[in-house]
C-alpha cells in the first residue's frame, strides 16, 4: 500500500494493530459516520506526528479474530493533496488557456466594435471636409460612441444648412446686383454712344444711373453692416434715449412718403414712459427700417401705427400696419433678401437686408426684435429694449 496504512480498531476506537508502526497501538481515533457514503465512517487522525485521512468500515463479530470492530485505511494528507494537484493542474492549465483565448477574442470583438464606428466617423468627416455635406453616420446609442455619432450628424446638418444659406445668399446677391448693374451699363452706354438725342432722354438716363448707383452703394453698405454685426466688430455706445421722442422723429421723416401713398400715421406714447438703454444711431437705424417697411408695404389709404409701452423692466415699441394681400411670414422676415411680394423687389427700392441687420443690432444692444400677425391681419413689428437706470454707460466695441 506504499504510504497507506491499514489499522484495526476495537469498539472503543483504540488501535489494536497498525501496519505502519506499532507505536500507535492503543491510540484512540475519532471515527464518525461519513455524510456522503453509506456504511462508511471517516476520520482525520494524526499518526506518528503526520496528519492522515482515513476511511473505516465496521467488521462483523464472526470476522474479528483480534477483537477488532473497525477496519481503517489511512493515507497521508500530503499525498492526497499532491495527487489532487497532479490531477487538477492539467485541467487548470487547459481551463486557463481556454479562458485566455476567450478573453483575447472578446478583446478583438470589443476593439472592433469601438474602432468600427470611429473609423466610420473619420471617413464621414473626410467626406464632409471634401464637400459632401449630406453625409451622415447614423450611429445611435446611449454610450459615448452613440452620443458622438448623434452629435456628428447634428453638426453635419448644421453645416449643410449653413452651406445652403451661403448659396442662397450668393444667388440672391447676384440677382439683386444684376438689375441695377444692367441699368447702369445700359444707360451709361446710351449716354456714351450718343444714342439718346433729346435732353429729356439724357436727363432721364442720368437720373436712372444716379438712382441705381445709390442702390448699389446702399446694398454694399448694408452688406458691410451685416458682416460687422455678425462678426461682433460693430461699435455700440449705449446711453439713455427718449424712445417716445425718437418715434416722433421717425414719423416726421417718413411722413412725406406716407402722404404720397395717402397713409395715416398714428403714435401712442404714455406720458411716464422711462428712457431706454440704446445706441441712438443704431436705434434710429432700426426704427428707420421698421417705418420704411411699413410705409412701403402698407396698402394705400391705410394707417401705420406706432405704440410704446413698458413691460417687465423693458420698453417696447410696436410698429403696425395692415399686411395687405401678400402676407409675410413672421418667421422668415429676418432672413436675408426675404420679400413676401417678389414682384415689388425693384419698385420697393430696398435690398432685403434691413430687417436682418436690425435684428442683429437689437441683439447687440441687449434687446429683441420680432414680428407677428394679429387676428385682424395687421403686421406688428416688436422692438424691446432694456429700460435705462438713469446712468449713462458706454460699451466699447469688441476687439476686432
Amino acid at each position: 500500500l506504499s504510504e497507506d496504512r491499514l489499522l484495526l480498531l476495537d469498539r472503543q476506537r483504540r488501535v489494536v494493530w497498525d501496519s505502519g508502526s506499532p507505536a500507535t497501538v492503543g491510540q484512540v481515533i475519532a471515527v464518525q459516520a461519513a455524510r456522503r457514503v453509506a456504511n462508511v465512517a471517516e476520520a482525520q487522525p494524526t499518526l506518528d506526528g503526520q496528519p492522515y485521512l482515513a476511511a473505516a468500515v465496521a467488521l462483523a463479530p464472526a470476522r474479528d479474530p483480534l477483537g477488532a470492530a473497525f477496519l481503517v485505511v489511512a493515507r497521508p494528507r500530503a499525498s492526497i493533496t499532491a495527487a489532487a494537484a497532479g490531477e487538477l493542474l492539467p485541467l487548470l492549465l487547459a481551463t486557463g488557456g481556454a479562458a485566455l483565448v476567450v478573453a483575447m477574442l472578446l478583446v478583438v470583438l470589443v476593439g472592433r466594435s469601438l474602432t468600427r464606428p470611429l473609423t466610420q466617423l473619420a471617413a464621414a468627416a473626410e467626406d464632409v471636409a471634401a464637400g459632401n455635406y449630406s453625409r451622415r453616420v447614423g450611429i445611435r446609442g446611449d454610450d459615448e460612441i452613440g452620443m458622438l455619432g448623434a452629435a456628428f450628424d447634428r453638426m453635419a446638418e448644421a453645416v449643410e444648412r449653413a452651406r445652403k444659406v451661403q448659396r442662397d445668399f450668393l444667388a440672391n446677391l447676384s440677382h439683386e446686383l444684376k438689375t441695377p448693374l444692367t441699368s447702369l451699363i445700359g444707360f451709361s452706354q446710351a449716354l456714351v454712344d450718343g444714342s439718346l438725342k433729346g435732353d429729356s432722354d439724357r436727363a432721364r438716363a442720368a437720373a436712372i444711373v444716379h438712382e441705381e448707383s445709390e442702390r448699389v452703394l446702399r446694398m454694399a453698405q448694408e452688406l458691410l453692416d451685416l458682416a460687422r454685426v455678425e462678426a461682433g466688430s460693430i461699435s455700440i455706445h449705449v446711453t439713455e434715449v427718449d424712445l417716445g421722442g425718437q418715434l416722433q422723429q421717425e414719423i416726421e421723416i417718413v411722413r412725406p412718403r406716407a402722404d404720397a401713398r395717402d397713409l395715416r400715421l398714428a403714435l401712442e406714447v404714455p406720458p411716464d414712459m422711462p428712457p431706454v438703454s440704446a445706441d441712438p444711431e443704431r436705434l434710429h437705424q432700426i426704427l428707420d427700417n421698421l417705418f420704411d417697411n411699413a410705409v412701403k408695404y402698407a396698402p394705400a389709404g391705410s394707417t401705420v401705427t406706432a405704440v410704446a409701452r413698458v413691460t417687465d423692466g423693458s420698453v417696447e415699441a410696436i410698429v403696425a400696419n395692415p399686411a395687405g394681400a401678400h402676407r409675410p411670414d413672421p418667421e422668415r422676415m429676418f432672413e436675408r433678401f426675404y420679400r413676401a411680394d417678389r414682384s415689388r423687389s425693384a419698385a420697393a427700392g430696398g435690398v432685403g437686408l434691413g430687417l436682418a441687420i436690425s435684428r442683429e443690432l437689437a441683439t447687440a444692444m441687449r434687446g429683441r426684435l420680432w414680428a407677428e400677425l394679429d387676428d385682424a391681419g395687421d403686421l406688428q413689428m416688436h422692438l424691446a429694449l432694456p429700460a435705462a437706470r438713469h446712468a449713462v454707460t458706454e460699451r466699447p466695441a469688441p476687439p476686432g
